[in-house]
């Protein structure tokens, strides 16, 4: 029998399915489900599984071409004698699991099961050194461990009292693999209210040191319905996304979007990225929906993409703005446009463009069903057509985060004045579409002009020998600052002063003066471990610097080394 919080849930995700092409009824029509309570997986997932028994929920490919399928009704089935087993060992409602898991069935039944649970998740990469998971244990209040046994190791010697729970038999570690025995019926010890806390991220720390940024039971499943809007997913498509546990974009898209439409959700596991065999499985499993990062789409264009002859039908890109120049080669090898799409950790997809609609040069689209944009002038706090993209909250829009966790001062300085502040700046044309500038901190001013970092990276990857560029000013006793790019080269070049040359002079070309790439470095980009690019580390580092007086780093040249240049 169907009730209330799944009809409700149902009512909104049906709407938004039919209306995918059509975003302008969309947004007049689409509403929140605001149930007062909530569970995703028994309101949702577990009716999903009844529908649609023995459709594929998780595909998992492994590098060496082994397979894992598991139905939706398997899925729920284990997830409930997981759910058994850990209350067995002790797990609570509100206690806090740290997952620390790769892309392996036992990541998807553990979340399902703590959502069972009414625990709270703490996600974390594989990735994490040891003072990295002493610092989530700690500041996230760990009661649980689950970990897979390889990385079991790291955990040896952190302080706490939290249950060690192992993937395969690990001595001093309880064996997941026990949980085969348990009962298949489960009862929650307590109804989930929507506001209840279910996600604890730890923000992958692009500026700063990490946030604990707090999801409940509605923000994330029930967000995450703009998510699936913006990429396209339909019920029974197979939908690859290109993430890493752990970070807030592998529950985007690797579970919330895709099983809210009741799709499949492959992986392709890869301990070094390939993009041949990506392709190759891509083809081979009949990939409906695609998204990936702008590194991942950076890194298929040096492959020849008309060599596979792919039946994607909607390809997305998120997690940094998508270079113009990527797009258009995707377009000329596939006939297919990448949209790109904006959102944060600490929200769902706010801004994209949507399937079916004019994907304009450079633009990340309009804001998304349920959200209303404001782009905030920092000197007035009044709307402008260029400045801070913030999230109006009189509506109280369901996939914003409840707050930073323990940071009551910072949560209330990012919600002042009614709105959510995301710290990005864009400009807005004369019908709605939204252009990303960058960061509010990476924005810089260079002869009184200010500079978009990003705008200057789009045009330096359409350089057939560079990878990867970020610009940072650097102080200049003339300019107060002038852009300075640093580079990563593609696979087979080689920094010297000849290619610096042909650099700088491709973007004498294509930029106006004030904006004018004036110096760069062939050097590794310093990265989080998701993989974002720390601006902040060259910025200090160029900051620090004294102008004028500075000797130059290995593989720097600046426009004064190649007469003809300067001006």
């Amino acid at each position: 029998m169907t009730n209330s919080a799944t009809a409700a849930f149902r009512e909104a995700r049906d709407f938004l399915l039919e209306h995918r092409e059509d975003y302008e009824a969309a947004r007049r029509g689409f509403r929140w489900p605001r149930p007062e309570r909530f569970n995703w997986v028994q309101d949702h997932f577990d009716p999903a599984a009844e529908e649609h028994p023995d459709r594929l929920a998780l595909w998992i490919v492994d590098e060496e071409g082994g397979e894992t399928r598991v139905t939706y009704r398997e899925l729920a089935e284990r997830s409930r004698q997981v759910a058994n087993w850990l209350h067995n060992q002790g797990v609570r409602f509100g206690d806090r699991i740290l997952v620390m898991l790769g892309n392996q069935a036992e990541l998807w039944e553990t979340t399902l099961a703590a959502i069972r649970l009414g625990a709270v998740v703490i996600p974390a990469t594989p990735l994490l050194t040891g003072d990295d998971l002493a610092d989530r244990l700690q500041r996230g209040r760990v009661s649980h461990v689950v970990t897979d046994a390889a990385d079991t190791p790291k955990f040896a010697g952190l302080p706490g009292h939290w249950t060690r729970i192992s993937i395969g038999y690990m001595a001093g570690w309880l064996s997941y693999e026990d949980s085969q025995h348990a009962a298949l019926d489960f009862a929650p010890e307590r109804a989930t209210r929507a506001d209840d806390p279910l996600l604890l991220y730890f923000t992958s720390g692009t500026t700063s040191v990490p946030k604990l940024v707090q999801h409940t039971h509605l923000s994330y499943p029930v967000g995450h319905l703009t998510t699936m809007y913006w990429i396209g997913i339909r019920p029974g498509d197979v939908h690859l996304n290109i993430s890493s546990p752990g970070w807030a974009k592998h529950a985007w898209s690797n579970v919330f979007a895709p099983l809210n439409a009741q799709a499949t959700v492959l992986t392709v596991n890869q301990g070094r990225f390939d993009a041949a065999t990506l392709l190759d499985r891509i083809v081979r499993c009949g990939v409906d929906t695609f998204c990936a990062p702008p590194t991942v789409w950076r890194m298929l264009i040096q492959a020849d993409l008309g060599r596979w002859r792919v039946g994607v039908r909607e390809a997305v890109s998120a997690g940094e703005p998508l270079n113009p120049e990527v797009i258009e080669q995707v377009r000329a090898a596939w006939g297919l446009t990448v949209r790109d799409g904006f959102g944060q950790t600490e929200t769902t997809l706010l801004v994209g463009n949507s399937p079916g609609q004019e994907v304009r040069p450079g633009s990340m689209g309009r804001p998304m069903p349920g959200y209303d944009i404001v782009l905030e002038d920092p000197a007035t706090d009044e709307p402008a057509e260029q400045g801070e993209i913030c999230v109006a909250l009189e509506d109280a829009p369901v996939g914003v985060m409840a707050g930073y966790r323990d940071a009551d001062d910072m949560t209330a300085r990012v919600m002042r004045g009614g709105r959510y502040h995301t710290g990005d700046v864009a400009s807005r044309d004369p019908d709605g579409h939204i252009t990303y500038i960058g960061r509010g901190d990476d924005v810089f001013k260079a002869s009184d002009y200010r500079i978009s970092p990003f705008e200057l990276e789009s045009v330096l990857i359409e350089h057939a020998a560079v990878a990867e560029a970020a610009v940072v000013p650097s102080p200049d006793p003339v300019r107060l600052s002038v852009p300075k790019a640093y580079i990563t080269l593609v696979e087979g070049e080689e920094p010297g002063a000849e290619l610096a040359r042909s650099i700088l002079e491709f973007c004498r070309e294509r930029l106006a003066p004030y904006k004018r790439i004036r110096r760069l470095e062939f050097a590794p980009l310093p990265k989080t471990i998701s993989g974002k690019i720390r601006r902040v580390e060259l910025r200090t580092a160029e900051g620090d610097r004294d102008p004028g007086k500075a000797p130059r780093n290995s593989h720097e040249y600046w426009e004064e080394d190649f007469p003809g240049l300067k001006g």
